[in-house]
């Protein structure tokens, strides 16, 4: 494949290409927030004091290095409960604790929690399992264009597409600190030319594998042969494939073409059908967490995945016809 996508790893994308400040403000966040969960009693006692406070939420998410979803959760959860552990670290000595009573910093870990949670729903939105190259490639344009747009509001100290942050000024009644400023943007910076790096510009033209329909004989792509160019405005002009195409996957679309049209078929299948996002390995991740618990920790689960994965529906029935019952004794 020309482009790929994996999950969009916070390690590579957001963290190790991060202005010095934030990734301070995400390293303090993150030890404070496991000072507090690796220790049972310190979480009990944690939940005994959100109970207390009347806080919406009584516990804190432990934040590691696997579970993709880790840090964005983790960050919007410690925001919602800043004070609480304000006091909670206060009360335990904890070095950090100074940090929750500066608004410099938490102006910062709610920006932060902001547009890791953004990240969060576009890795989200590009899960599935009809999820194609395509789809991928509009929501990846999407989020740039969205990028440099806040880049472009925070400029000018509009700090709206971040709720978080823009409650906390509010209720403070404060303004965003310059040096804030200065780095939220070269953060939005250099996050555009990180999911460039990782995403970069579909430079062959392939979109008359999505709008086959749409094609005019001036517009057809010159990575096509002649032949190729023909097929493409037999099938554009072919008024039966329209309702197959509107209902259909492109995948599914094109695989049955192959009969009438099999070199655009076969082409149009070698770009779409490899995996375009991590979908399968999450649900895998997911169904093996379910099937191989601690008390089946020496269970075989390859049978079971196979069977939880499948989307084929076994023949229940057929299975137990060749199946001779026990006899009697």
């Amino acid at each position: 494949m020309r482009w790929t996508h994996c999950s969009i790893h916070r390690e590579a994308l957001e963290v190790k290409k991060m202005p010095d400040g934030l990734k301070s403000v995400l390293d303090s966040a993150v030890k404070s927030v496991n000072f507090i969960k690796a220790r049972p009693m310190q979480s009990r006692l944690f939940q005994v004091l959100c109970d207390e406070m009347g806080s919406e939420h009584v516990q804190l998410l432990l934040h590691t290095e696997v579970r993709w979803l880790s840090r964005g959760k983790v960050l919007s959860r410690l925001f919602e409960l800043h004070r609480e552990v304000q006091v909670f670290l206060q009360d335990k000595n904890f070095p950090l604790s100074d940090v929750f009573y500066d608004t410099v910093w938490l102006s910062q870990l709610a920006y932060l929690s902001d547009i890791f949670s953004r990240l969060n729903d576009l890795n989200l939105g590009l899960q599935g399992l009809s999820i194609n190259v395509f789809d991928v490639q509009d929501k990846i344009n999407t989020m740039l264009k969205k990028l440099e747009l806040f880049q472009i509001k925070v400029k000018a100290g509009d700090v709206s597409a971040f709720p978080a942050l823009e409650s906390f000024l509010s209720e403070n009644e404060l303004t965003l600190d310059d040096g804030v400023r200065d780095n939220m943007v070269a953060h939005l910076v250099l996050l555009r030319q990180q999911f460039r790096q990782y995403f970069p510009v579909m430079t062959e033209d392939n979109s008359w594998m999505r709008s086959p329909f749409s094609m005019e004989a001036s517009g057809l792509p010159k990575n096509l042969t002649v032949a190729e160019q023909e097929s493409v405005i037999e099938l554009s002009c072919d008024e039966t494939l329209k309702p197959a195409f509107r209902k259909q996957s492109l995948v599914d679309f094109w695989i049955k073409q192959h009969r009438e049209y099999p070199a655009l078929s076969d082409k149009a299948v070698r770009f779409l059908l490899p995996f375009a996002t991590t979908y399968l390995c999450e649900k895998g991740f997911s169904s093996l967490a379910v099937i191989k618990t601690k008390y089946r920790s020496r269970l075989n689960a390859e049978p079971d995945l196979r069977l939880k994965l499948t989307s084929i529906a076994p023949d229940i029935k057929g299975l137990c016809s060749r199946r001779q019952a026990q006899p009697s004794h």
